[in-house]
């Protein structure tokens, strides 16, 4: 009987010892596998995961309305996500598809998808600078600020040609333009075109202080007017030492009820920016901008003028000067007459010059 139940302890004892081993592997492999889950999960959140193509970040342009298939789009066929399907099983459990937000973004190389899915959800884009310069109509304002930011050429041309949005600002289609004051604005690129022209005549106003109001209120001239007056005396001369005396020269012909006749104003009614040379054929186009045969001031700026030449219109000088000359030397510079007949004489030297250059138009 003693030895029958030694034998069955010992039974017993295999047994337990088997199933002790088995809990034991089982909890084993239970953590191995949990530590193999979490270093996986830790590697789909944190592990670095984006390229920027060699370089230390890169930009992305996510569209107004973009989907998160137009996201991934983007993002995988520019090649900055690494592992696509760790990134979409993360945003996908982080809502991102339902938190897509336009804009442009920097994209650090080597961000985790945490990371990189966080700012995409944010919002936190990176803003632009608009650079607004160098521009002589509203289709070349139109093609040179959509090139900028989000929306297209024909957003912007519209709302330029819009009486009643435009009236709001107080401005004409005509005179559009005079409320853009050349200068470089930090905007985000998914601004609307409203929003822009808003920024525009909130810049606008900023710029005409008191100070320049008071002077432009001595000239007896409208902010408008001097922006056209001064749209013309950048393109007479790029000297900013010397637009103060040509802006005089305009404003005397304006007081003694001259027309005034400046060259760049029919090379704009021709719309041949080519034109080096204006011609007696070239004065006689019917236009509204062409002052030889108006008197007055065009309808509307033949150029985005710079802020010098702005304020050269507001502080021009006083001056008996009623005609001015480009320089034979071609400089740049112009010299001053106070009578036809000493005009006639310096005019003469530059025809002669440009006969000689064999500059015939």
């Amino acid at each position: 009987m003693v030895y029958y139940h030694s034998r069955y302890n010992k039974s017993q004892r295999r047994k337990k010892s088997r199933l002790s081993r088995f809990v034991y592997i089982l909890l084993l492999v239970g953590l191995l596998a949990a530590l193999a889950a979490a270093y996986y999960l830790y590697n789909v959140i944190f592990k670095p995961n984006t390229w920027a193509g060699g370089e230390q970040s890169t930009f992305i342009y996510i569209p107004t309305a973009s989907t998160f298939n137009d996201l991934e789009t983007i993002l995988y066929g520019n090649g900055i996500v690494v592992n696509r399907k760790s990134f979409d099983w993360l945003a996908r459990r982080k809502n991102l598809p339902k938190n897509i937000k336009p804009g442009k973004y920097q994209i650090q190389a080597g961000m985790s998808n945490n990371e990189l899915i966080n700012l995409l959800r944010s919002g936190q884009q990176t803003p632009i600078n608009l650079i607004i310069n160098s521009i002589r109509t509203k289709e070349d304002f139109a093609r040179k600020i959509s090139k900028q930011i989000e929306p297209d050429s024909l957003e912007l041309i519209t709302l330029l040609n819009d009486t009643l949005f435009l009236s709001t600002r107080e401005v004409s289609p005509e005179s559009a333009l005079t409320l853009v004051i050349p200068n470089t604005y930090e905007v985000y690129w998914d601004i609307t075109a409203t929003e822009l022209f808003d920024r525009m005549y909130t810049e606008y106003k900023k710029f005409w202080t008191p100070d320049r109001l008071a002077k432009a209120a001595e000239l007896n001239m409208t902010p408008e007017e001097v922006y056209i007056l001064a749209s013309i005396v950048e393109k007479e001369t790029n000297k900013n030492d010397e637009k103060a005396a040509i802006a005089g020269v305009y404003i005397n012909r304006l007081k003694y009820n001259w027309r005034l006749q400046a060259d760049p104003t029919v090379v704009f009614a021709w719309g041949d920016f080519s034109i080096r040379r204006v011609l007696n054929v070239h004065k006689q186009i019917d236009s509204p901008y062409n002052t030889y045969i108006y008197y007055g001031l065009p309808p509307g700026p033949i150029y985005v003028p710079s802020i010098a030449s702005i304020d050269a219109v507001l502080n021009a000088e006083d001056h008996s000067f009623m005609f001015f000359c480009a320089k034979d030397d071609f400089s740049g510079y112009h010299v001053f007459s106070s009578t036809s007949a000493g005009h006639i004489i310096n005019a003469n030297k530059y025809r002669r010059a440009l006969d000689q250059r064999n500059i015939r138009n």
